[in-house]
């Protein structure tokens, strides 16, 4: 079975946000359009600065996603009373730093088990799935397990900005090993951050990823050729290079 697909659609609020007063492009027009077009899943990052994705956004998308909703948050006390109250399918809990442009890398789980298996413990209770944000190591994954996660969601950053065809396939092998140590472990496996066109291909014949999210790389697309064929177009892309 191909992968899922969730597309990311902070940067429809991003633009938004530019302007500040004004109410368009609506990020849950945008979701609808994505799910229509093939997105098997929303994706939304809610975070502490409110810098692109608003609680109204989420609140909306809550209502109106067909598909599933995943939300991106920081495992602070506001966030998981948010993820509570509003029960998304989905919590991936991500580190967040205010002076980062994106998440610049993945959780240390190890370093805060107990406050993150707390935190997963309460959600999973509400009925949502819970998801980790970490690097491709292997102690981060056996952490997650420890924390009671669900899944993980593989930071692929590293991978993407690589300059070598070595260096590539030295994080692709990080990649692989994450994900089969995942797998083994009972963990769904999800993999999302850089991704785009171009890049996406090889990583496709990681059997044990069954879900990526994609943003940045499909909402600059859609400023060229519509956020339809954007997602039309990722979604062949995972369909055709799928095992």
């Amino acid at each position: 079975m191909a992968p899922r697909l969730g597309v990311n659609i902070d940067h429809v609020a991003t633009l938004r946000q530019a302007r500040g007063n004004v109410p368009y492009p609506d990020p849950v027009t945008a979701a609808a359009i994505c799910e229509l077009a093939g997105a098997d899943q929303i994706t939304v990052h809610l975070r502490e600065d409110r810098r692109h994705i608003q609680d109204r956004d989420v609140k909306l998308l809550k209502e109106t996603v067909q598909t599933r909703l995943n939300l991106e948050m920081a495992n602070v006390q506001e966030m998981v009373k948010i993820a509570m109250y509003l029960k998304p399918d989905s919590v991936c809990m991500v580190p967040e730093r205010r002076e980062e442009i994106t998440t610049e890398g993945g959780l240390d789980v190890n370093l805060h088990l107990a406050a993150i298996k707390k935190t997963t413990a309460m959600l999973k209770e509400t009925g949502v799935i819970v998801s980790l944000f970490i690097d491709p190591d292997v102690e981060q994954v056996r952490a997650a397990h420890k924390a009671d996660a669900d899944a993980i969601e593989i930071h692929t950053g590293r991978y993407c900005e690589a300059k070598t065809e070595k260096d590539r396939e030295r994080e692709r092998g990080a990649i692989l090993n994450a994900a089969k140590a995942a797998a083994k472990l009972g963990l769904r496996v999800h993999a999302g951050h850089g991704l785009h066109y171009h890049n996406l291909t090889p990583l496709l014949a990681i059997t044990e990823i069954e879900e990526y999210n994609i943003g940045h790389a499909v909402i600059a697309r859609a400023v060229m050729v519509g956020i339809e064929r954007a997602v039309r177009e990722m979604k062949a892309l995972i369909l055709g290079g799928a095992p």
